[in-house]
């Protein structure tokens, strides 16, 4: 069991940024995020869009935005469990709470932040009546690790960023062999992605197939086949791996069933120090609602400096707290 003073259930900038807030008051944190890595919609769909209402940075692209959380929770060193979605919380008698993933990783925590953005984004799966007998079998929906496609035979599916970027990093000398399937023949992805998809492809270093889908898998206890539709022909390909990359879809999930008091799919809080209904739950970011918010990233960063000093009381019922301006302390100093 993972154990930790904080839960942070999502590790986009807000949850982040709550890891700062908590290490500042000496409380360790422990983030769980769907996917497979953290910045949530900053870092999976959108690490090129220019954000321009942080403070001090008068233009900040969200991947960089990201980068530089990340090195400012560096000191504090949280743990992350990613690729992995919340499934249920149980409150113990002591007050703490055990969370158990929908893969059975359990954590331990006294408290728990939900940062989870617009809610679980979950991904969009393709129409294929076989696909259900492959997951995890073959079909993969995000790649946590590069390394599993060592010397395999690649399928993608897509025709964004996502999907670009990795049939071009797979390409360079991971899998045995990838070919991306896209539904047209033109992309959504950056153009410089698409030049050096093409150039790829002209040089035999990955197969491109447009204006085509996959509409069945073959195998037994696992995915060797696809069968490819094009304009003027179906056929079957041989395939260690099927990686459908159709963007992410938010939904609350889980959360639903948490007994938090909720408002259509945001969670109700309290403005004090953004609380839930149940006691040791917080919650910030844009899955929270209240009258005025402002769904910001910046609402977000002030949302969590308020819960970290009313979690304090949590973590550490019989400790003073001292609060010092971070620029008093000759930088910021780990555990």
């Amino acid at each position: 069991m993972i154990k930790s003073d904080i839960i942070i259930i999502g590790a986009g900038p807000c949850g982040l940024f709550s890891v700062f807030e908590a290490g500042l008051l000496k409380m360790r944190c422990h983030l769980i995020d769907f996917l497979p890595q953290p910045g949530g919609q900053c870092a999976e769909i959108y690490p090129k869009k220019p954000i321009y209402d942080i403070p001090g940075f008068p233009q900040i692209l969200a991947g960089e935005l990201v980068d530089n959380l990340m090195k400012q929770i560096a000191p504090f060193k949280p743990g992350f469990t990613l690729g992995e979605r919340v499934e249920v919380i149980n409150k113990k008698i002591d007050g703490s709470f055990d969370v158990i993933t929908n893969r059975g990783t359990q954590h331990n925590g006294k408290v728990i932040v939900i940062a989870a953005g617009l809610g679980c984004f979950e991904p969009r799966k393709p129409n294929v009546e076989s696909l259900h007998l492959f997951e995890d079998k073959g079909v993969d929906y995000i790649i946590k690790n590069p390394d599993k496609f060592k010397n395999k035979k690649v399928i993608i599916s897509g025709g964004g960023d996502s999907a670009l970027d990795w049939a071009i990093h797979l390409g360079k000398g991971i899998a045995s062999e990838v070919t991306l399937v896209h539904r047209r023949d033109s992309f959504r992805g950056n153009l410089d992605s698409v030049d050096q998809l093409y150039e790829m492809s002209t040089a035999g270093k990955l197969n491109l197939i447009t204006n085509a889908e996959v509409i069945d898998l073959e195998g037994e206890k696992h995915l060797n086949k696809v069968r490819i539709k094009t304009e003027n022909e179906t056929f079957l390909k041989e395939a260690d791996y099927w990686i459908p990359l159709f963007g992410l879809t938010p939904k609350l999930g889980p959360i639903a069933n948490w007994a938090l008091n909720l408002d259509k799919n945001n969670i109700l809080v309290n403005t004090e120090d953004y609380s839930t209904n149940v006691e040791g739950i917080y919650a910030v970011g844009d899955i929270n609602t209240y009258p005025g918010k402002l769904k910001l990233i910046l609402s977000g960063f002030h949302e969590a400096a308020l819960m970290a000093h009313s979690a304090f009381k949590y973590v550490f019922p019989d400790g003073k707290k001292s609060f010092k301006y971070t620029t008093v302390l000759g930088g910021i100093k780990g555990f």
